[in-house]
């Protein structure tokens, strides 16, 4: 009797649900990933054994350049409309709602008070082009101090970190820390990179 051989089909192996699962992945990253902030100066910050991370809200940066500009940043959307309303009432300067909004979403700025409508008015990539000369910060002119004094009013949870440039000069960091003492803030952060342990890899910025 002759043996009946079985019907033998290849192998199949459904990726429906790999696919799936991969779209489900690359959407999950593009809605949680938050991209880092375009920032008007570059700084190379110094190095320490500190590490302390910042947590990712209510953070007052002040940012100083090597040529000693001082630029100032904040997080919330909301906290930053109601600074500015604030900063025009102290200096009888009216914003504009539209002011307001593009001011709200901008990552940082380095300008005199009397210079920030007119550049609010500009588009974004107009913006990029201008060269800012720094918030003041001198004794007779310290707008800095202003830009303290209404941030801490809006958010008063607001913790205050300054990021300078590895050559920038002690006296201008030194302006301020001064400034932040003259409104009774004496706890702030410097921000510097991380220095490895031997045999580990150095990791970004802090």
């Amino acid at each position: 009797m002759p043996k009946v051989k079985p019907h033998r089909s290849s192998p199949t192996l459904d990726m429906t649900p790999m696919v799936d699962l991969a779209f489900l992945l690359v959407t999950f990253f593009m809605l949680t990933t938050k991209f880092a902030p375009e920032e008007p100066v570059q700084v190379d910050m110094p190095k320490s054994h500190a590490n302390f991370r910042l947590p990712d809200t209510d953070i007052l940066l002040l940012t100083v350049s090597k040529d000693g500009k001082v630029f100032f940043g904040m997080d919330g959307k909301f906290t930053k409309q109601t600074l500015l309303t604030n900063m025009g009432n102290a200096h009888n300067i009216k914003f504009t709602p539209d002011q307001i909004n593009r001011f709200a979403v901008l990552p940082s700025f380095g300008l005199p008070l009397s210079q920030l409508q007119s550049y609010l008015d500009m588009e974004a990539d107009a913006r990029k082009a201008i060269i800012q000369p720094g918030i003041p910060a001198d004794s007779l002119n310290n707008e800095l101090a202003d830009w303290i004094i209404y941030s801490r009013l809006a958010n008063p949870k607001l913790r205050i970190a300054i990021k300078g440039d590895l050559d920038t000069k002690f006296p201008v960091i030194n302006k301020v820390i001064e400034t932040l003492k003259s409104q009774d803030v004496n706890h702030f952060n410097l921000i510097t990179n991380l220095i490895a342990e031997p045999g580990v890899n150095e990791p970004d910025n802090k």
